[in-house]
């Protein structure tokens, strides 16, 4: 399994921006895709998650209401959304995926593939 994680920048506090991590690999409707980030100095901190066959989708508190996560079946692609972002949005955003939907889809230890990251950067 591949990740290529695309779409960060730099943007300034309200914005928006939509990251995209395109899949290549087997998928399975239980497998559990998610987006972390992490700042320099900081450990890997969960920001969502999507089981892919649906019914299962959840935030970090830090995001809920701002961040949406969503897939493309056809393009074989998982997207986040982020809206009203803040300069505590900073960091590097990884994708990353495990066959299967586990409880603790918010460890970043649980997820067995990884995307390179890619930049987000909050400032005016």
């Amino acid at each position: 399994v591949q990740l290529q994680a695309s779409g960060g920048g730099l943007v300034q506090p309200g914005g928006s921006l939509k990251l995209s991590c395109a899949v290549s690999g087997h998928i399975f409707s239980d497998t559990a895709m998610a987006w972390f980030r992490q700042s320099p100095g900081k450990e890997r901190e969960f920001v969502a998650a999507i089981r892919w066959g649906g019914g299962r989708r959840n935030y970090a508190d830090s995001v809920k209401g701002r961040f949406t996560i969503s897939r493309d079946n056809a393009k074989d692609t998982v997207y986040l959304q982020m809206n009203s972002l803040n300069p505590e949005d900073t960091a590097v955003y990884f994708c990353g995926t495990r066959p299967r939907w586990t409880t603790n889809y918010y460890r970043p230890y649980e997820y067995n593939y990884w995307g390179s990251g890619t930049q987000v950067t909050v400032s005016s």
